[in-house]
């Protein structure tokens, strides 16, 4: 187990990454994240966008540690109105600790247009995202006292996600914890439909991934899972796993 520590940037580097990933790349990933609750009985918490919350029926339904580990949803403000039924059906269902974080200066999406300028997707995409995911995430990780959170990426998602560890530093020192690295969509929907976990009702209308509603378009039979993410440009990621 790790040393308890004043500085989060010491976490991750404080932990043999290299055998650890060793380790868990066979292991389940109820397994990954039973190590994860053992090693940080504190500071421990999962990111979630609410498209397929397989981690945190995992957490909440299925090993239910001591202490409820916190959920960081990323409020966009412009995300479609099912994921946040979807958000909101989660937190009913499972009780969630759930901390909800916006861009600064704005609740609303004509707020953030007012703030920011009407259609800053279409201007600039870095900004954008900066805006409403990157410094959002930034401040709800030292809100919250993260020391290690929890992801729901995968490798089969997308080319730039194929060499994706279990476990990684992220730019803070923190540990990023991936347990569904290894899982395939076939894997992803099978636990869905053996334990009877909600998801984002748009899946069912061709949105493989779901992102901001003025971003995200289906995906055609053949391409690949985020295909329909940031349509006609070259970009792969909002910069929140950068």
């Amino acid at each position: 187990m790790v040393q308890c520590m004043t500085s989060a940037s010491a976490i991750a580097h404080s932990l043999d990454l290299d055998a650890l990933n060793r380790r868990f790349e066979t292991a389940t990933p109820q397994d990954i994240l039973r190590w994860a609750i053992r090693t940080f009985p504190t500071g421990l918490a999962q990111t979630n966008s609410f498209s397929i919350p397989v981690t945190v029926h995992m957490l909440y339904a299925e090993l239910c540690p001591p202490r409820r580990v916190p959920v960081i949803f990323l409020d966009t403000l412009h995300h479609f109105e099912e994921t946040l039924a979807t958000a909101e059906r989660a937190r009913q269902r499972y009780d969630l600790d759930l901390h909800v974080y916006q861009a600064a200066g704005a609740t609303t999406r004509q707020e953030f247009a007012n703030r920011y300028g009407d259609e800053l997707w279409q201007r600039d995409i870095d900004q954008f995202h900066y805006l409403t995911k990157v410094e959002p995430l930034q401040r709800a990780l030292q809100a919250v006292e993260v020391r290690a959170w929890v992801t729901g990426r995968r490798r089969d998602q997308s080319a730039t996600r194929q060499a994706m560890p279990i476990l990684e530093a992220d730019s803070d020192g923190r540990l990023k914890i991936n347990p569904l690295a290894n899982w395939t969509r076939k894997d992803l929907w099978g636990y869905v439909f053996q334990h009877n976990v909600i998801y984002n009702p748009l899946h069912d209308r061709g949105y493989a991934s779901i992102g901001d509603e003025p971003l995200t378009t289906p995906v055609q039979p053949g391409e690949d899972e985020r295909a329909g993410r940031w349509r006609g440009s070259a970009k792969t990621e909002c910069g929140i796993h950068l």
